[in-house]
């Protein structure tokens, strides 16, 4: 059962003021991180979709020694879905069952939510596996291969949220203790708040 993982870090971080994906965190950067993390998880082919500064983030990642590849998305400027769809476009074969997405203002998940993540899915085949804590949803979401079609058809200026919504289930839902499940660091008063105080903290 082969499943990829889909990093999408094509936006314009204009509420942070700079890429995210090569933002500083301790020895690494959040991009690097996250793809440490999906490996250290057994997962093998991991994709970036790059869009906007994409030469400055490939060039920030090569220097990290992680390994992923990279899947440009020309039409980023349309939203979070077309790059969704460049993604899946890069990671579909046969044998391929479904695909990890995550984002890459996401970095602190842990290794342990994501290997959660696959054995429900495993266990379960449900359409949509998410992390979740009560009411909340977190990353990375495990998307059936069966739900591609629906993504990819769809219009991007009007999101995949509708169609992961549709397609959620108890049985796909995994509640996980793990804050970086579902910190999402959007601004800098964010990056600053949780990721330089907790490094300085420790």
């Amino acid at each position: 059962m082969v499943i990829p993982a889909i990093v999408l870090a094509a936006g314009k971080s204009s509420r942070m003021g700079r890429a995210k994906a090569t933002l500083p965190l301790a020895a690494e950067t959040f991009l690097s991180r996250i793809v440490r993390t999906f490996s250290s998880a057994g997962i093998d082919d991991i994709v970036v979709v790059v869009g906007h500064e994409a030469d400055r983030i490939t060039a920030s990642f090569a220097r990290s020694g992680a390994v992923a590849r990279f899947a440009p998305n020309p039409d980023y400027e349309r939203g979070q879905l077309s790059s969704l769809q460049a993604g899946l476009n890069a990671i579909d074969a046969p044998g391929v069952a479904g695909a990890l997405v995550t984002l890459v203002d996401v970095p602190l998940v842990s290794s342990a939510t994501v290997r959660a993540v696959v054995e429900r899915y495993q266990l379960t085949h449900a359409p949509i596996v998410r992390p979740t804590r009560g009411a909340e949803h977190g990353h990375p979401v495990l998307i059936d291969r069966a739900i591609f079609g629906l993504l990819l058809g769809a219009d991007p200026e009007a999101g995949a949220k509708n169609i992961v919504r549709a397609h959620a289930s108890p049985p796909g839902d995994v509640d996980i203790d793990d804050e970086g499940a579902f910190l999402d660091i959007d601004t800098m008063e964010e990056y600053q708040r949780i990721v330089v105080e907790r490094l300085h903290d420790r």
